[in-house]
């Protein structure tokens, strides 16, 4: 696999037009499983292939149970400056349940150490679980805060057809969480984070004095970004990529000398509806003017727009559109109700 990525990595080096590398990203499953001769030579082929500005982000997602002294030391000698940990719940049950491989104690001591050694830390936070409550959330939030990471991303949880999460609830074995439940913890989520200190800058992104999360905020803002190996995304401001999700497919292409990704040329319709569904989640929302740049309003889009200020979803200020706390409860509806 390795190696299949390294001959891609060389492939796609004009990709992004001779523009400078300004954040690397390794995540896409348990990057922290990855050997140092691996690491190493993944680090090594993107040095050589791009332009890499100096003192950039570089974060590797990491399983707290994978985080230890001597594993820390070696990510910092390699550049590594942000750690991404799926810390998810203090609760052992819901761990347990979401098949997670770390204990609740390994979850903090991850934190922990992390912060020791000068990490900048993003943690993950699922909430709207089956079973739970808000005092099981406070309790969650609570243990979060007292461990004061950068940033926090909290995410609602969702049911995927076909998954063990839906047959449980589909047999009664776990109670269905309804919306007004999830929305109930979400503006408390919202609420109790904003009072400890962290920004909501984006939907699920929440940060301390101004650490954003600068490879996701780019993706936000629309700039461009290269994804590889299997399943890889990659933005370019013209047109997406993203790569077969078959490891096997992935690697034999790779070395047969055969395509192993698709590609869709953006029409301005899709970069007009592509820029308000990134915008929109974020604090700096959508530039009216920008918007009208890939296409020109219709009727419908105005009124619509005139509607949602109306009712308090979206207010309009110096010419850009963002989203009302309650708006952004209802952020993918307001979304596909504004596409083109």
């Amino acid at each position: 696999m390795i190696l299949s990525m390294i001959k891609e990595i060389g492939q796609r080096k004009n990709y992004l037009d001779q523009e400078p590398i300004k954040t690397i990203y390794f995540g896409g499953g348990t990057p922290s499983l990855l050997t140092k001769d691996e690491l190493e030579s993944l680090i090594e082929s993107i040095y050589i292939n791009f332009d890499v500005e100096k003192n950039i982000e570089f974060t590797l997602e990491a399983n707290p149970d994978d985080i230890h002294e001597m594993q820390l030391k070696y990510w910092k000698s390699l550049g590594v400056n942000r750690l991404s940990i799926g810390v998810q719940s203090f609760f052992q049950a819901d761990l347990d349940w979401m098949n997670r491989a770390h204990n609740v104690e390994e979850g903090i001591k991850s934190i922990q150490l992390a912060k020791e050694h000068g990490f900048f830390i993003t943690c993950d936070l699922i909430y709207g679980l089956p079973n739970h409550t808000l005092e099981k959330l406070e309790y969650n939030l609570s243990k979060m805060i007292n461990l004061s990471p950068n940033h926090i991303s909290a995410y609602c949880l969702t049911t995927e057809d076909g998954t063990a999460l839906s047959y449980m609830i589909k047999t009664k074995q776990l109670p269905r969480v309804g919306a007004d439940a999830q929305a109930e913890e979400f503006e408390y989520l919202v609420r109790r984070l904003q009072e400890a200190g962290y920004e909501q800058y984006e939907i699920s992104n929440f940060a301390k004095n101004n650490q954003y999360s600068v490879h996701n905020t780019n993706y936000w803002l629309g700039i461009s970004y290269l994804g590889i190996g299997p399943s890889a995304h990659s933005f370019n401001g013209k047109s997406r990529q993203w790569n077969v999700a078959n490891n096997h497919k992935y690697i034999k292409a790779i070395l047969d000398g055969q395509s192993y990704s698709e590609k869709e040329v953006l029409t301005q319709k899709n970069q007009f509806n592509e820029y308000l569904l990134t915008g929109l989640r974020t604090k700096w929302g959508v530039n009216l003017t920008k918007l009208a740049g890939f296409l020109a309003f219709s009727s419908e889009f105005e009124q619509n727009l005139e509607d949602f200020k109306q009712k308090g979803l979206i207010f309009e200020e110096n010419g850009v559109i963002i989203l009302t706390n309650r708006g952004k409860l209802q952020a993918d509806y307001i979304t596909s109700i504004l596409f083109a």
